[in-house]
């Protein structure tokens, strides 16, 4: 086998376990932090970026045109997702009195929530 080949797969399988324990650090993070706005940090920050990882080390496998593509467009919908869906449980929790407001330091939404009513 060329050795090109085998940096090349060391390297993916290299990313793949770093993304995974990334991802395991996220989801530790989950468990262990005390609030909705930790808690929502934790299951987006690591997890993209491990996901992202895990993504690159596939794509450092299997180097073919049609595969790359199916990996880009997972990439691209976690990068959508993921963040998106975090912040509307944090603002639903917010909405819902689930947030220590002491905790916070600032409150922006607090100014545009009183205008609304």
């Amino acid at each position: 086998m060329n050795p090109w080949l085998q940096a090349l797969d060391m390297a993916g399988a290299a990313l793949v376990f770093t993304g995974a324990a990334i991802c395991l650090l996220g989801v530790i993070g989950m468990l262990r932090l005390p609030d909705v706005l930790s808690r929502s940090h934790a299951a987006t920050k690591p997890q993209t970026l491990g996901m992202l990882l895990v993504l690159a080390g596939v794509a450092l496998r299997l180097r073919s045109g049609m595969d790359l593509a199916t990996l880009a467009l997972i990439g691209f919908f976690q990068l959508m997702t993921g963040p998106v869906a975090a912040h509307l449980v944090a603002r639903s929790a917010y909405r819902t009195g689930q947030i220590d407001h002491s905790e916070l330091l600032f409150d922006e939404l607090d100014a545009q929530l009183t205008e609304e009513e």
